[in-house]
């Protein structure tokens, strides 16, 4: 029952990920969250983040920030990196999602997912059926509202370290 809130694989940061190897593997769209996942929550884009949003856009990857936020805050992030973005997203609806990947030129196949929350990031793409990569929140001082869903996360991923371990996956990447 709880595996429709588990990711494809969990790492401990975005900027951990082997993004070479998943465009090798025949990736061509990235969706990102924003807070938490590509910087803290509110900051405007930094030196790593539009350091990797470069990167990847020199790979060949499109790019395209779906968040929940309002316009001002995804808009003030988007003008340092310059890639497609949809604000008030709605996630975990699979709307958003499906508008990402056709702005993005993708499909469901051979576009990635990568965000924070398994309750709005994870289950929304594993619904849109777009490969999930969690990553640890970059701060642990949230909103409240986020903090107590973090509770029930960890009741999730201990479900999902479980089934991990069963099957001989790593739990979390480093």
């Amino acid at each position: 029952m709880l595996e429709c809130f588990f990711p494809d694989m969990y790492i401990s940061s975005t900027y951990k990920i082997d993004f070479q190897k998943l465009y090798d593997s025949g990736y061509r769209g990235i969706i990102f969250d924003i807070d938490n996942t590509l910087v803290c929550h509110g900051a405007p884009a930094d030196d790593r983040s539009i350091r990797l949003i470069e990167s990847l856009k020199s790979m060949g990857y499109g790019i395209l920030l779906l968040s929940n936020n309002k316009e001002p805050r995804v808009k003030m992030f988007n003008d340092a990196v310059h890639v497609q973005y949809i604000f008030k997203a709605g996630k975990p609806a699979k709307a958003g999602y499906q508008r990402a990947m056709t702005m993005l030129g993708t499909d469901k196949d051979n576009t990635l997912f990568v965000g924070d929350q398994l309750f709005t990031d994870v289950w929304g793409a594993r619904n849109a059926g777009i490969y999930s990569l969690l990553v640890q929140p970059i701060n642990k001082k949230e909103e409240i509202q986020i903090v107590l869903k973090r509770y029930l996360e960890k009741i999730v991923l201990f479900f999902y370290r479980q089934k991990c371990k069963k099957e001989g996956k790593p739990y979390l990447i480093d």
